[in-house]
């Protein structure tokens, strides 16, 4: 009986001694979460460790000398309390200051260059897999290449602009910086001030790309050398684009995709929600425009 029921013989009569004296609930699955927990800490400490976090601002390891606790439990505690990280607080004011924010909009336009794979027709191995015959022959075949998406982001009101080009050339770059410009003046921001990119060489060095800035009136501003972060709107954009539109779904080549970017486009800044902006789309902070059924 034991073995049909997949179970240890202790197991087997546990359940009977519970059933005998139970009855049918006694069979009920229970939580295996310990009755008592003498080691546990007790309220008291628990708030004596966030009330000296919140007065000396400090981290886990300097409040286990302070408190002679572990590093890990006090950790644990400020976790369970959900005090922020020390790297997100204005250490005079305690304020969260982890979103940095320029003030207005086109005082700072982020503009960054995503490569991607071309798709070639009837779709890549996310539609059949990869295992299957049009995936090994694609991995035998002359490769297609790669398509360079260009995109441009306000910082304050977090409006956004792509476009899909064959390269990343200097040339290239400064067209899309000026129609990037109309598209914003479109919106309501008829002014740039600054551009802020990474340190290609096309940013860097590219004639093209510093007379669109003068024509435009705006500066340059590059990011710190292996710190993508000093860029990070446009690195989120990135991933958000990438996540809700490039590989959203399975698309047959790459003109279907390409076809679905103005849609989405006009989805991420007319109705999409925006954790930074209150849970409110990006054109609503733009001379308080319209709201999300826009």
């Amino acid at each position: 009986m034991v073995e049909e029921l997949g179970c240890s013989r202790a197991t087997g009569y546990k359940w009977l001694a519970r059933w005998r004296t139970e009855g049918d609930p006694g069979l009920a699955d229970r939580p295996s979460t310990a009755h008592r927990l003498p080691s546990k800490t007790s309220p008291s400490a628990e708030a004596h460790v966030c009330e000296l976090r919140r007065q000396l601002k400090r981290g886990p390891r300097r409040l286990a000398a302070l408190l002679d606790m572990p590093a890990s439990t006090i950790h644990a505690v400020l976790t369970r309390h959900g005090l922020h990280r020390l790297t997100w607080l204005d250490r005079p004011t305690g304020q969260i200051i982890r979103r940095y924010e320029r003030e207005r909009p086109g005082e700072l336009i982020h503009v960054d260059v995503k490569k991607i794979g071309r798709l070639r027709d009837g779709g890549g191995w996310r539609v059949h897999g990869r295992d299957s015959l049009e995936h090994r022959r694609a991995r035998t075949s002359t490769r297609i290449g790669y398509e360079y998406i260009h995109a441009a982001i306000d910082d304050h009101t977090r409006l956004a602009y792509a476009e899909i080009h064959p390269d990343e050339k200097t040339g290239t770059c400064a067209a899309f910086l000026h129609r990037a410009a109309e598209h914003f003046a479109d919106l309501g921001i008829p002014t740039i001030e600054r551009v802020m990119t990474d340190n290609a060489l096309a940013y860097r060095r590219g004639h093209a790309w510093h007379q669109a800035l003068t024509e435009l009136g705006a500066q340059a501003r590059f990011t710190r050398t292996y710190r993508p972060q000093t860029n990070g709107k446009a690195e989120r954009f990135n991933r958000t684009m990438a996540d809700e539109w490039i590989y959203s779904r399975p698309f047959t080549n790459s003109q279907d995709r390409a076809d679905a970017l103005p849609g989405w486009l006009h989805t991420y800044n007319y109705h999409r929600a925006h954790t930074a902006l209150g849970d409110k789309p990006p054109i609503t902070r733009v001379n308080n425009g319209p709201g999300r059924y826009s």
